[in-house]
């Protein structure tokens, strides 16, 4: 059974740093891009950043010079360290992991809370 699995989010003040991490289980992990996404109450889930199987990143203008995504193919996990942390950044962060061959299986994870406040 495949599962993402998030850890890490929480309260954090302004300009604070956090690392959130995600857990795969139940598939081979290197045939998958990862990404993460956030979700802000009211708003529409969006990219925040992705990096390749070969770990190539690209990230969300808002994020770039303070998110950075990496990948353990050993561990079958991937991180966002978030750094200079702001109150819009507050929303709920999703990890995702979509197959870079056919059948090209998609998977989300729970969600975690990130809150930036003073």
């Amino acid at each position: 059974q495949m599962q993402l699995v998030e850890s890490g989010g929480g309260l954090v003040q302004p300009g604070g740093s956090l690392r959130l991490s995600c857990l795969a289980s139940g598939i081979s992990f290197s045939r998958y891009v990862v990404s993460w996404f956030r979700q802000a109450p009211g708003k529409q889930r969006d990219l925040v950043a992705t990096i390749s199987r070969g770990g190539t990143t690209d990230y969300a203008n808002s994020v770039k010079g303070r998110f950075t995504i990496s990948r353990d193919n050993t561990k079958n996990s991937f991180d966002l360290q978030m750094n200079s942390l702001q109150p819009e950044d507050t929303a709920v962060y999703y990890c995702y992991a979509r197959e870079d061959f056919v059948p090209r299986r998609i998977y989300w994870g729970q969600g975690t809370q990130v809150t930036v406040a003073s």
